[in-house]
């Protein structure tokens, strides 16, 4: 029996492995060989990137992430809400850093390069980086004006170049910071910075890309959450092309609610006198264009209806339709931009829907003689305002017709010389 007895194990001792034992958590160690290493490193930007890059393989970068970007930021470790930490101890603390650089673009593009070439090396950094961003755009009230300022031209040249995603900019629409009025001015110095490094196209791409571009309004006060004061204020600071953006922006969003609208009303064949007041009484209210109206409508009267699939029915049966609605666009096509809208909608329109495509003569015609479409417009449209689908088969459709207009004009100017001579 006694063989086959499990040996038993007593008074043996185990060395723990030296990994499994947990490391204390101590940022304040870490916070003091980081600010020795920037203070001897001085204000060499270089010698600061080198001194970085080396300590990472030494010290524990993914676990103190925030106190390091704490102390390249703001020279310090902070509390939570922004207050610096050891705000008496000036050796727990270093110049060399972001709130302390010049307020200027070039001495704050050279920080970017050091966070650019740190995140380079340190990929796990990235998440930690964008995280520790959202969270001074928390703590903005904290920092003084000229803190605020070089933290927002930083940002911007970091949005800039790839560095951080434009969703932080979220952080930006809280409460206390949006009341303040601080948000707005960040906002401002940031796009600046932005667009001094690229352009107003690359702030508007990526804001769009993150899904912030309806929410531009939200940096100001509920009672000032208005296009006019945005655009005013974005304006007065040197951004009037972002101010148009918003413009653009809030009328697409109107135009949406509008079609649904319009589409609604003309299937339920509200008369078309009703349909003229509703439509201007909401190019008053939303400050539109004529012609963003004209290819509204367009587009809601030929939703309307069930084309036929057959190519020799489909031409009589848009006619009939379109004559009955001519009306209605005449109102909404008195400047030539929006009859060149129109015709370009229509080409649009028949080269999509295949069975349209012999119709287009026919309807520029219906609508030249039904006062929709005026002959300047059309030659136009001819000569240089056409789009580019399909073009060769339309050109070639119109051909006769813009030879007879060009005739009419012609004998109609010889006419007016008579009648001058006489």
């Amino acid at each position: 029996m006694n063989k086959h007895q499990k040996p038993v194990l007593t008074g043996q001792r185990f060395k723990t492995r030296k990994r499994d034992e947990k490391e204390k958590f101590e940022p304040t160690v870490f916070r003091d060989t980081i600010v020795q290493g920037l203070n001897e490193a001085g204000d060499d930007l270089e010698a600061v990137a080198k001194f970085l890059d080396t300590t990472g393989s030494r010290l524990d970068y993914r676990r103190y992430a925030d106190t390091l970007f704490d102390i390249l930021i703001a020279g310090s470790m902070l509390a939570p809400g922004g207050t610096r930490i050891d705000d008496n101890d000036k050796t727990k603390m270093t110049k060399h850093c972001v709130f302390s650089a010049d307020e200027n673009h070039d001495a704050l593009r050279n920080y970017a390069q050091v966070f650019n070439k740190l995140i380079r090396r340190y990929k796990y950094l990235e998440k930690a980086f964008e995280d520790e961003i959202k969270k001074l755009l928390l703590f903005l009230k904290a920092f003084s004006e000229m803190e605020q300022t070089k933290l927002a031209m930083l940002t911007g040249i970091l949005l800039a170049n790839g560095t951080l995603p434009a969703i932080i900019l979220t952080s930006l629409f809280t409460d206390n910071i949006v009341k303040e009025g601080i948000a707005a001015s960040f906002a401002v110095k940031l796009f600046k910075a932005w667009m001094l490094e690229k352009d107003a196209n690359s702030v508007t791409s990526s804001l769009r890309k993150a899904n912030l571009d309806k929410r531009l309004l939200e940096l100001f006060p509920a009672n000032r959450q208005n296009v006019e004061h945005f655009a005013k204020y974005f304006t007065d600071a040197g951004l009037k092309e972002l101010s148009d953006f918003l413009r653009v922006q809030q009328s697409l969003g109107t135009r949406k609610e509008l079609q649904k609208e319009l589409q609604e009303r003309l299937s339920q064949e509200c008369p078309i006198k009703e349909m003229v007041l509703y439509v201007k009484e909401e190019m008053k209210r939303n400050d539109l264009p004529e012609p963003a109206v004209i290819g509204l409508l367009w587009t809601c009267i030929m939703n309307l209806v069930e084309w036929n699939k057959k190519e020799e029915l489909v031409a009589e049966q848009a006619l009939k339709h379109l004559k009955q609605y001519a009306p209605l666009l005449a109102v909404f096509s008195t400047q030539g931009q929006s009859e060149l809208i129109l015709l370009q909608k229509v080409q649009e329109y028949c080269y999509d829907n295949i069975h349209f495509m012999k119709a287009f003569q026919k309807i520029v015609v219906l609508f030249y003689k039904a006062d929709v479409l005026s002959e300047e417009a059309i030659l136009k449209w001819y000569k240089e305002a056409h789009v580019a689908k399909g073009k060769s088969v339309f050109l070639d459709q119109m051909k006769k017709f813009v030879e007879w207009l060009q005739n009419a004009e012609e004998e109609s100017e010889s006419e007016g010389e008579e009648n001058q001579d006489g």
